[in-house]
């Protein structure tokens, strides 16, 4: 969710952080209050509050927020339905909670204390005995490996990947849990249990836990549900018996009595919603709309804030996405003809003012991307049984996505991409691209989910339309959308993929060969490589972290050689606007905004001095 938490990247990375014991093998293991990848946590033992929070910020009011489409659910944890945004955010809280001021580090929630050996065959979570849910109930072990059980039976593809590592699940004491994990040697899987989200045994029953439902949930978070409006709204108040109030990694947390989500169908009724003030914050995403159109009397009088907030985390991947299960697709040098005919230097001078960055990596802004630096010796070892896999110009970093051109011409990459298509067996024939053999046309579908992917769509369909391509631009609504791209019925998506410093398991969901196969998983494009297999898995395995940006950089250099998607571009800085008296922390944390640690001011208190737009 865009809104209430953090950026996406910071709400889909799972990146984490372990303490172990200073000598190897399980016996070395010892209970710890944090948890993380590589390295040590900056905080060892207790502490009293994030540096990215106000520990002192008042507690009150209604906070009101906007997000586009619909729901038809409040269960965020299954793939059938349209959940509702919130809930995994407010209701249901995990093991452990996460620090975004270090790349990957939990420290204690439910659990108290964590322990895993240097191995990391297993992990154990002592529970913090004060957990409850909000209808009074404690939270025990039970109910962890309910949650367990569940989520890997019933759950969402990602959480079925993840816990059928998991070779078996028991009690540790009275109040703790243990999870023994198999030989696959996946060392982030201690911190995928860190994260997992704890449920109610005696409020669920399994066998309809995969229905969607509007039934208000029961969790342990500092939040429960106010009201729901089907489709259109919900709101959540603050549970003032929250058992986790006065925890560290709380502190300076969830200050707003009541938060209200509503719903719009179009980005431009939600932001005229903005403008009258029905709602109170916006993250911008358009530079059009950031550039023209917040020049409106609120903005003028200091009423509406603009902050332009530093980023610390790779920037992602947004990209035109291939579904190489079509056959259209499944030619690597048609994608890469495709790559070629994307404009970027006019797009972004035409369309967004000239304020976006090209993306050139998976991982661009961050030392994780491999663009414009060489293989290193472990990289070249990592891909020697894959000598097909990566092109020499992305071996060697010289490779980058062309700009485009200042006039829309584009001549150039016209020429190249119309190599490409011919060695690939197609010919114009009466200004049509056709197959030679066949005489079938080069067609295409790309689906829009909005207004402003459809400007985008528009502009690069006609350059395609240039070399004889037939591209329709289909616009469906959010829940066809969302059913469509989950089944992968599709030729041609826009989508983003956040990334975070310690890209993991979630890796797998997005690139893996299984997930190419599985309904509801992030592998769009239908990735099914041996080599990105591998690289997934030697991220996984790395112990130390010269070995892991190795990995994580063999696997950019892959998945740019397979020419999956067409990367888009993306924004240097991370924009928000907000209404007075909203207010936030001086300092932000790695992922830009966290408006969980937002308040209301109260009457007569002035707000922080906003950064430079």
């Amino acid at each position: 969710m865009k809104v209430l938490i953090a950026s996406r990247a910071a709400l889909l990375a799972t990146g984490l952080f372990v303490v172990i014991g200073a000598a190897s093998g399980a016996g070395a293991a010892e209970p710890q209050t944090g948890i993380a990848m590589h390295g040590q946590p900056l905080r060892q033992g207790d502490f009293t509050a994030f540096p990215y929070v106000n520990p002192d910020a008042p507690k009150g009011g209604r906070l009101v927020l906007a997000e586009q489409g619909s729901f038809d659910s409040l269960n965020p944890l299954i793939v059938k339905g349209q959940y509702v945004e919130g809930i995994r955010d407010y209701v249901y809280e995990s093991l452990m909670a996460r620090a975004y001021d270090e790349p990957f580090t939990l420290y204690g929630l439910i659990a108290k204390t964590v322990e895993t050996p240097e191995d990391r065959s297993y992990v154990e979570f002592q529970l913090d005995p004060r957990a409850k849910f909000s209808d009074g109930e404690p939270i025990t072990p039970e109910d962890v490996l309910f949650s367990f059980a569940l989520l890997r039976d019933h759950g969402r593809p990602n959480h079925r990947s993840y816990y059928k590592k998991v070779e078996r699940a028991e009690k540790a004491g009275p109040n703790g849990v243990r999870f023994t994990f198999d030989s696959s040697g996946d060392r982030e899987m201690p911190l995928i249990m860190g994260l997992m989200p704890v449920l109610p045994k005696h409020a669920i029953d399994p066998d309809r836990f995969e229905q969607t439902t509007f039934k208000p949930l029961i969790g342990s978070g500092p939040y429960t549900v106010d009201k729901v409006e089907p489709g259109k709204s919900i709101t959540y108040v603050r549970d003032p018996d929250y058992w986790g109030a006065d925890l560290a990694v709380n502190r300076g947390r969830f200050n707003f009595d009541k938060i209200r989500i509503d719903y719009y169908r179009d980005t431009g009724a939600m932001f005229e919603a903005f403008k009258s003030g029905l709602v109170q914050f916006r993250y911008e995403e358009d530079p059009t709309r950031w550039t023209e159109s917040y020049d409106f009397p609120a903005v003028h009088d200091g009423e509406v804030v603009k902050d332009a907030l530093p980023l610390g985390v790779p920037a992602g991947m947004s990209a035109l996405v291939f579904n190489t299960r079509r056959p259209v697709f499944q030619d690597v040098r048609v994608r890469q003809a495709l790559i070629a005919l994307f404009d970027f230097d006019w797009i972004n001078r035409t369309l967004y003012h000239g304020q976006y960055e090209r993306t050139q990596s998976y991982f661009s802004r961050s030392a994780l991307s491999s663009h414009g630096k060489p293989a290193d010796a472990r990289e070249r070892e990592l891909l020697a049984p894959y000598p097909d896999a990566v092109s020499p110009e992305i071996m060697d970093g010289s490779f980058s996505f062309p700009e485009g051109s200042q006039r829309g011409q584009n001549r150039q990459s016209r020429l190249a991409a119309l190599k490409l298509l011919q060695q690939a067996g197609y010919t114009l024939k009466g200004g049509r691209l056709v197959d030679a053999k066949t005489g079938t046309p080069f067609t295409i579908e790309i689906l829009a989910a909005t207004r402003t992917q459809e400007r985008l769509l528009l502009t690069y369909a006609r350059a395609l339309k240039q070399l004889g391509i037939q591209v329709r631009i289909r616009q469906v609504d959010s829940a066809q959308y969302q059913r469509r791209k989950q089944t992968f019925d599709f030729d041609m998506i826009q989508y983003y993929w956040p990334v975070s410093l310690s890209p993991g398991n979630e890796q797998s969901f997005r690139w893996g060969s299984d997930a190419a196969v599985t309904d509801g998983s992030f592998n769009y494009p239908g990735v099914t490589s041996q080599a990105v297999d591998a690289m997934i898995a030697a991220l996984l395995e790395a112990k130390d972290e010269k070995s892991f940006v190795s990995s994580v950089r063999a696997l950019d250099r892959v998945l740019l050689s397979g020419a999956y998607v067409v990367p888009l571009f993306h924004l240097p800085k991370q924009w928000v606007a907000y209404w007075r008296p909203l207010q936030r922390p001086k300092q932000t944390s790695l992922f830009g905004y966290l408006l969980d640690s937002w308040w209301i001011a109260p009457e007569g208190e002035a707000s922080p001095e906003p950064s430079a737009p």
